[in-house]
Protein backbone atom coordinates (compact mmCIF):
# COMPACT_ATOMS: atom_id res chain seq x y z
CA UNK A 1 0.00 0.00 0.00
CA UNK A 2 1.29 3.36 -1.09
CA UNK A 3 0.27 6.65 0.65
CA UNK A 4 1.05 10.03 -1.15
CA UNK A 5 0.54 13.40 1.61
CA UNK A 6 0.67 16.30 0.78
CA UNK A 7 -3.32 51.17 -16.37
CA UNK A 8 -4.30 52.86 -16.61
CA UNK A 9 -6.92 54.50 -18.72
CA UNK A 10 -4.43 56.20 -21.94
CA UNK A 11 -6.44 58.47 -24.18
CA UNK A 12 -7.05 57.41 -27.74
CA UNK A 13 -4.09 58.90 -29.27
CA UNK A 14 -1.28 57.37 -26.79
CA UNK A 15 -3.12 53.83 -27.07
CA UNK A 16 -2.43 53.87 -30.44
CA UNK A 17 1.26 55.40 -30.01
CA UNK A 18 2.02 52.70 -27.34
CA UNK A 19 0.57 49.44 -29.71
CA UNK A 20 2.57 51.02 -33.08
CA UNK A 21 5.74 51.42 -30.64
CA UNK A 22 5.20 47.88 -29.25
CA UNK A 23 4.57 46.25 -32.48
CA UNK A 24 7.96 48.14 -34.32
CA UNK A 25 9.94 47.06 -31.17
CA UNK A 26 8.64 43.10 -31.65
CA UNK A 27 9.09 43.46 -35.84
CA UNK A 28 11.94 46.11 -36.07
CA UNK A 29 14.72 42.73 -35.25
CA UNK A 30 13.45 39.81 -37.54
CA UNK A 31 16.62 37.91 -38.19
CA UNK A 32 16.78 36.47 -41.38
CA UNK A 33 19.34 33.76 -41.04
CA UNK A 34 20.16 31.68 -37.89
CA UNK A 35 23.63 33.13 -37.79
CA UNK A 36 21.99 36.36 -37.32
CA UNK A 37 19.41 35.16 -34.94
CA UNK A 38 22.43 33.61 -33.04
CA UNK A 39 24.41 37.17 -33.42
CA UNK A 40 21.18 38.66 -31.99
CA UNK A 41 21.49 36.86 -28.45
CA UNK A 42 25.37 36.41 -27.98
CA UNK A 43 25.70 36.67 -24.48
CA UNK A 44 29.18 35.93 -24.45
CA UNK A 45 30.48 39.29 -23.51
CA UNK A 46 28.67 38.66 -20.37
CA UNK A 47 31.37 36.43 -18.70
CA UNK A 48 33.58 39.54 -18.91
CA UNK A 49 32.54 40.62 -16.14
CA UNK A 50 29.90 37.84 -14.65
CA UNK A 51 32.23 35.05 -14.80
CA UNK A 52 31.08 32.99 -12.11
CA UNK A 53 27.66 33.16 -12.71
CA UNK A 54 28.16 32.34 -16.77
CA UNK A 55 29.70 29.63 -15.25
CA UNK A 56 26.93 28.73 -13.66
CA UNK A 57 24.56 28.97 -16.16
CA UNK A 58 26.91 26.98 -18.90
CA UNK A 59 26.50 23.97 -16.40
CA UNK A 60 22.53 24.07 -16.04
CA UNK A 61 20.77 23.16 -17.99
CA UNK A 62 19.17 26.35 -19.47
CA UNK A 63 22.52 26.02 -21.41
CA UNK A 64 21.61 23.27 -23.24
CA UNK A 65 17.42 23.85 -23.79
CA UNK A 66 17.46 22.46 -27.26
CA UNK A 67 20.78 19.74 -26.88
CA UNK A 68 19.16 17.82 -24.67
CA UNK A 69 15.31 17.42 -26.30
CA UNK A 70 15.28 18.10 -29.34
CA UNK A 71 18.59 16.12 -31.51
CA UNK A 72 16.57 13.11 -31.02
CA UNK A 73 14.07 12.18 -33.76
CA UNK A 74 12.68 15.64 -33.55
CA UNK A 75 10.94 16.75 -36.92
CA UNK A 76 11.07 12.88 -37.75
CA UNK A 77 7.92 11.66 -36.48
CA UNK A 78 4.26 12.82 -36.36
CA UNK A 79 2.04 15.94 -37.04
CA UNK A 80 5.27 17.89 -36.48
CA UNK A 81 7.48 16.08 -39.46
CA UNK A 82 8.39 17.23 -42.14
CA UNK A 83 9.95 15.99 -45.58
CA UNK A 84 12.55 18.38 -46.19
CA UNK A 85 14.28 21.44 -44.09
CA UNK A 86 12.66 23.75 -46.23
CA UNK A 87 8.90 22.81 -45.29
CA UNK A 88 9.86 23.61 -41.58
CA UNK A 89 8.18 27.24 -40.60
CA UNK A 90 8.05 28.25 -37.02
CA UNK A 91 4.82 25.80 -36.23
CA UNK A 92 7.06 23.16 -36.55
CA UNK A 93 8.48 24.36 -33.06
CA UNK A 94 5.81 24.75 -30.53
CA UNK A 95 8.03 24.10 -27.59
CA UNK A 96 10.48 26.50 -28.65
CA UNK A 97 7.56 29.05 -27.12
CA UNK A 98 10.38 28.32 -23.82
CA UNK A 99 13.04 26.55 -25.05
CA UNK A 100 14.25 29.03 -27.54
CA UNK A 101 11.60 32.18 -27.59
CA UNK A 102 14.54 34.08 -29.39
CA UNK A 103 12.42 32.27 -32.56
CA UNK A 104 9.62 34.99 -32.04
CA UNK A 105 12.14 37.45 -33.50
CA UNK A 106 13.11 34.88 -36.47
CA UNK A 107 11.48 34.56 -39.59
CA UNK A 108 10.34 31.45 -41.32
CA UNK A 109 13.48 31.21 -43.28
CA UNK A 110 15.36 30.76 -39.99
CA UNK A 111 12.93 27.99 -38.97
CA UNK A 112 13.60 26.12 -41.86
CA UNK A 113 17.64 26.26 -40.93
CA UNK A 114 17.16 25.09 -37.49
CA UNK A 115 15.19 22.11 -38.85
CA UNK A 116 18.16 21.37 -40.92
CA UNK A 117 20.56 21.72 -38.18
CA UNK A 118 18.42 19.10 -36.39
CA UNK A 119 18.06 16.82 -39.07
CA UNK A 120 21.89 17.09 -39.92
CA UNK A 121 22.46 16.34 -35.99
CA UNK A 122 24.57 19.37 -36.21
CA UNK A 123 25.03 19.99 -32.56
CA UNK A 124 27.61 22.58 -33.16
CA UNK A 125 25.63 24.74 -34.77
CA UNK A 126 22.71 24.07 -32.18
CA UNK A 127 24.46 24.20 -28.86
CA UNK A 128 24.51 28.08 -29.62
CA UNK A 129 20.74 27.91 -28.81
CA UNK A 130 19.57 28.32 -25.42
CA UNK A 131 17.74 30.06 -22.88
CA UNK A 132 20.87 32.66 -21.57
CA UNK A 133 20.90 35.89 -20.11
CA UNK A 134 18.79 37.86 -22.68
CA UNK A 135 16.07 35.69 -22.35
CA UNK A 136 15.84 35.95 -18.73
CA UNK A 137 16.86 39.48 -17.87
CA UNK A 138 15.58 41.02 -21.36
CA UNK A 139 12.89 39.10 -23.01
CA UNK A 140 11.05 37.41 -19.77
CA UNK A 141 11.76 40.75 -17.35
CA UNK A 142 8.47 41.81 -17.85
CA UNK A 143 5.03 40.31 -18.50
CA UNK A 144 3.16 42.67 -20.47
CA UNK A 145 4.28 44.39 -23.41
CA UNK A 146 7.80 44.19 -24.75
CA UNK A 147 11.40 44.79 -22.45
CA UNK A 148 12.50 48.57 -23.16
CA UNK A 149 15.64 48.97 -25.69
CA UNK A 150 18.79 49.12 -24.06
CA UNK A 151 17.71 47.83 -20.66
CA UNK A 152 18.37 44.51 -18.87
CA UNK A 153 16.37 43.65 -15.85
CA UNK A 154 17.35 42.22 -12.58
CA UNK A 155 16.56 42.21 -9.00
CA UNK A 156 17.80 45.92 -8.26
CA UNK A 157 18.41 48.93 -10.22
CA UNK A 158 21.75 49.74 -11.60
CA UNK A 159 23.14 52.65 -13.72
CA UNK A 160 25.98 53.08 -15.83
CA UNK A 161 26.04 49.30 -16.57
CA UNK A 162 29.05 48.90 -18.50
CA UNK A 163 27.39 47.00 -21.64
CA UNK A 164 27.13 49.59 -24.83
CA UNK A 165 23.93 48.00 -25.72
CA UNK A 166 22.65 47.28 -22.82
CA UNK A 167 23.47 51.01 -20.56
CA UNK A 168 20.43 50.46 -18.25
CA UNK A 169 19.45 47.88 -15.39
CA UNK A 170 16.29 48.24 -14.20
CA UNK A 171 14.73 46.91 -11.04
CA UNK A 172 12.30 43.86 -12.16
CA UNK A 173 8.73 43.42 -9.79
CA UNK A 174 8.88 39.75 -11.05
CA UNK A 175 12.90 39.29 -10.41
CA UNK A 176 12.24 38.06 -7.26
CA UNK A 177 8.48 35.94 -7.76
CA UNK A 178 7.89 32.55 -8.78
CA UNK A 179 5.77 34.19 -11.65
CA UNK A 180 9.38 34.62 -13.22
CA UNK A 181 9.68 31.31 -13.81
CA UNK A 182 6.47 30.59 -14.57
CA UNK A 183 6.43 31.98 -17.86
CA UNK A 184 7.59 29.02 -18.81
CA UNK A 185 7.79 26.69 -16.28
CA UNK A 186 3.81 26.65 -16.26
CA UNK A 187 2.53 27.33 -19.90
CA UNK A 188 -0.11 25.71 -21.26
CA UNK A 189 -2.14 24.57 -22.85
CA UNK A 190 -1.36 26.81 -25.32
CA UNK A 191 -4.15 26.65 -27.68
CA UNK A 192 -3.56 28.97 -29.98
CA UNK A 193 -0.32 27.02 -31.59
CA UNK A 194 -1.67 24.86 -34.48
CA UNK A 195 -1.12 21.93 -32.44
CA UNK A 196 -1.85 22.66 -28.95
CA UNK A 197 0.40 21.46 -26.16
CA UNK A 198 0.78 21.89 -22.43
CA UNK A 199 3.82 20.41 -21.20
CA UNK A 200 5.16 21.85 -18.05
CA UNK A 201 2.66 22.36 -15.17
CA UNK A 202 4.94 23.08 -12.20
CA UNK A 203 3.91 26.51 -11.60
CA UNK A 204 -0.10 25.54 -11.56
CA UNK A 205 1.13 22.86 -8.65
CA UNK A 206 3.04 25.35 -7.02
CA UNK A 207 -0.21 27.75 -7.01
CA UNK A 208 -2.98 25.08 -6.88
CA UNK A 209 -0.96 22.92 -4.14
CA UNK A 210 1.82 23.70 -2.37
CA UNK A 211 0.77 27.62 -1.83
CA UNK A 212 -2.94 26.85 -0.48
CA UNK A 213 -1.13 24.26 2.08
CA UNK A 214 0.69 26.94 3.34
CA UNK A 215 4.02 27.29 1.39
CA UNK A 216 5.56 30.30 1.14
CA UNK A 217 9.12 29.70 -0.53
CA UNK A 218 9.43 30.50 -4.35
CA UNK A 219 11.26 28.86 -7.07
CA UNK A 220 14.06 30.60 -6.42
CA UNK A 221 14.52 30.48 -2.76
CA UNK A 222 14.75 26.57 -3.85
CA UNK A 223 16.65 26.63 -7.09
CA UNK A 224 18.60 29.75 -7.00
CA UNK A 225 19.60 29.95 -3.63
CA UNK A 226 22.49 32.42 -2.79
CA UNK A 227 22.20 33.90 -6.69
CA UNK A 228 23.07 29.81 -7.55
CA UNK A 229 22.77 30.69 -11.46
CA UNK A 230 23.17 26.71 -12.44
CA UNK A 231 19.44 26.23 -10.78
CA UNK A 232 19.54 22.95 -9.62
CA UNK A 233 18.92 20.03 -9.81
CA UNK A 234 20.89 18.81 -12.58
CA UNK A 235 19.17 15.54 -13.87
CA UNK A 236 22.75 14.80 -15.57
CA UNK A 237 24.35 14.33 -12.11
CA UNK A 238 22.42 11.08 -10.42
CA UNK A 239 24.15 11.43 -7.24
CA UNK A 240 22.89 14.78 -6.73
CA UNK A 241 19.11 13.91 -7.92
CA UNK A 242 18.79 10.93 -6.03
CA UNK A 243 19.77 13.49 -2.46
CA UNK A 244 17.62 15.78 -3.57
CA UNK A 245 14.75 13.46 -3.82
CA UNK A 246 15.32 12.17 -1.01
CA UNK A 247 15.23 14.93 1.22
CA UNK A 248 12.15 16.23 -0.69
CA UNK A 249 10.30 13.17 -0.41
CA UNK A 250 11.56 11.15 2.57
CA UNK A 251 9.88 7.50 2.68
CA UNK A 252 9.09 5.32 5.88
CA UNK A 253 8.95 1.80 4.96
CA UNK A 254 7.20 -0.32 7.60
CA UNK A 255 6.42 -4.19 7.09
CA UNK A 256 4.80 -6.49 9.47
CA UNK A 257 5.15 -10.72 9.18
CA UNK A 258 2.53 -13.10 10.40
CA UNK A 259 0.75 -16.84 9.73
CA UNK A 260 -2.86 -15.96 8.92
CA UNK A 261 -3.53 -19.57 8.44
CA UNK A 262 -1.42 -22.96 8.11
CA UNK A 263 -1.68 -25.39 5.59
CA UNK A 264 -1.31 -28.69 7.27
CA UNK A 265 2.45 -29.67 7.16
CA UNK A 266 3.03 -26.39 5.35
CA UNK A 267 3.01 -22.76 7.06
CA UNK A 268 2.17 -20.03 4.59
CA UNK A 269 3.80 -16.75 5.89
CA UNK A 270 2.75 -13.49 5.09
CA UNK A 271 4.26 -10.01 4.91
CA UNK A 272 2.25 -6.19 5.23
CA UNK A 273 4.32 -3.41 3.70
CA UNK A 274 3.50 -0.29 3.99
CA UNK A 275 4.92 2.80 2.20
CA UNK A 276 4.21 6.20 3.08
CA UNK A 277 5.99 8.98 0.55
CA UNK A 278 5.79 12.72 2.01
CA UNK A 279 6.31 15.53 -0.36
CA UNK A 280 7.86 18.60 0.89
CA UNK A 281 8.96 19.35 -2.42
CA UNK A 282 7.05 23.54 -3.56
CA UNK A 283 5.27 21.14 -6.58
CA UNK A 284 4.30 17.75 -7.90
CA UNK A 285 7.13 15.02 -8.74
CA UNK A 286 8.21 14.76 -11.65
CA UNK A 287 7.17 17.99 -14.00
CA UNK A 288 9.03 20.45 -16.11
Amino acid sequence: MMTFCNKTVLVVVSLTMFIHISISAASDRKAESLPKLIEMFDTSRCKECHGEIYAQWERSHHARSIMDIFMDRYLQKGVLSVKTPRDATKKNFPCFQCHLPQLAYATDKVASEIAAAILNDDKATMGKLNINCLVCHHEKGVIHGYPEKGSLYGTDTVSGHEDEQYPTIKASPIMRQSVMCGQCHGLGPVFGLEYPVQCATLYGSYLHAYVPSGGTKTCQECHMKDADHTCPPNFKDRKDVSKRLAEALPMAVEAMFYRPQITPGKPVPTVIVETRITSSAGHRIPDG
